[in-house]
């Protein structure tokens, strides 16, 4: 019973930002229904796969919903998925607004139909400036919002992506946050509302929280930026034998620090005897502490930092990360019997809950594996689902 148990959401996103926040509700106990087009989301296609349709992004994104195909461009299709938003306490979408108008699914349509129904869109930019209708995909906001040219300057000068969705992951939280806080504006009054989730303004106020600087002022201070996050050797650090993550960040970890490396000469030194004096000299010290973990090694770093108090973490690959000890401990990546799948590696939601535990509902599931018993719930009669299934609004599991 998670914490939002009786909540229904009807999920009309694909690929990954969408997807990740109707996971995270339906990981949280609601009841997420999720409107696929006859062909599918295309990320069931990415990476290695066991069977057609059952790649690794999908099972990783689409967990804990049911799913149903709805051709919208058909009456029937559109008329069902009406039926769906009617009951519904949430809608989720990710394409263009202007492609929701296209399909008479705006908000000025369905809000006449549920008034009470939180209507959230995670798309690209917001409605009142000129990019209002351009497409966004997670490379593209990276870029606009300064993440590579950030990447540039801490490496060899050349501006690369993150390696990770990374902006649709933390878009995909932001409208999490978003849709719990109109449900409970609707609670309290029993009005539903439009929510719009942008890429491109959300990662920017993320990016520049950081990166702001001199920029918050107006004149400028400066060019902006924070100089550690900005600093060379701000990096896993070498060690004789590896690498390992290290973190001395206030006064009394470098004062362990010193006295767990023998280096009284660094404590009397200016640039590393306060906070405000390393500020300033980031780039020395952090040049200096590479120097320093360079003379031992990965395990005995780790037991003389350990021992000293000082924040250190192994730097995993993706493989070892599997087998740390704390993940192993906390089984966040348990193995599960998926029914088509077979023994397949899964996710526990990662907060904990004292009243209202919240796990996976069921796994990723079939392309339109639920469709006729969502059409049932819906209100639909068996001769009526076998009529969309021939006029092809809809497909059922088996027919695939």
């Amino acid at each position: 019973m998670g914490p939002l148990q009786g909540i229904k959401v009807v999920d009309m996103t694909t690929v990954l930002m969408g997807p990740y926040a109707t996971q995270m509700l339906g990981d949280y106990g609601a009841d997420v229904i999720k409107v696929e087009s006859p062909d599918g989301d295309v990320t069931r296609q990415i990476g290695p796969t066991r069977h057609p349709g059952m790649g690794p992004v999908f099972l990783n994104t689409n967990r804990s919903k049911r799913s149903i195909c709805l051709d919208l461009k058909k009456p029937a299709g559109r008329e069902a998925v009406l039926k769906l938003i009617a009951k519904a306490d949430v809608l989720v979408y990710n394409v263009r607004p202007q492609a929701m108008a296209r399909l008479q699914l705006g908000y000025d349509v369905v809000s006449q139909i549920n008034p009470r129904l939180v209507y959230a869109g995670v798309f690209g930019f917001g409605q009142e400036g000129p990019y209002a209708a351009k497409p966004a995909y997670d490379d593209l906001i990276q870029g606009a919002t300064a993440l590579p040219a950030l990447m540039a300057q801490t490496s060899d000068g050349v501006p690369r992506y993150v390696p990770n969705a990374l902006v649709d992951r933390i878009v995909g939280l932001t409208a999490v946050g978003a849709i719990c806080a109109s449900l409970v504006y609707r609670d309290r009054t029993g009005q539903g509302q439009r929510v719009d989730i942008p890429m491109f303004e959300t990662m920017a106020g993320f990016v520049m929280g950081d990166h702001m600087g001199g920029l918050t002022y107006d004149p400028p201070l400066d060019k902006g930026g924070y100089a550690r996050h900005l600093s060379p050797d701000r990096r896993p650090y070498k060690t004789s034998d590896g690498y390992i993550c290290v973190i001395v960040y206030n006064d009394k970890q470098w004062e362990n620090f010193f006295a767990a490396t023998g280096r009284d000469d660094l404590r009397s030194d200016p640039k590393f005897a306060t906070f405000a004096g390393r500020a300033v000299n980031i780039d020395v010290v952090y040049a200096e502490l590479a120097r320093i973990l360079l003379t031992k090694t990965t395990a005995e770093w780790n037991e003389i930092l350990e021992k000293a108090d000082v924040p250190v973490m192994p730097m995993h690959d993706l493989e070892t990360l599997l087998q740390d000890p704390h993940m192993l401990a906390t089984e966040m990546f348990p193995v599960v019997e998926h029914p088509t799948e077979g023994r397949i590696r899964n996710m526990k939601v990662a907060a904990r809950w004292s009243e209202t535990s919240a796990e996976p509902q069921r796994l990723a599931p079939r392309l339109g594996q639920h469709g006729e018993e969502i059409l049932r719930e819906a209100g639909y009669s068996a001769e009526e689902i076998a009529a969309m299934v021939r006029d092809g609004a809809t497909r059922l599991a088996f027919n695939i």
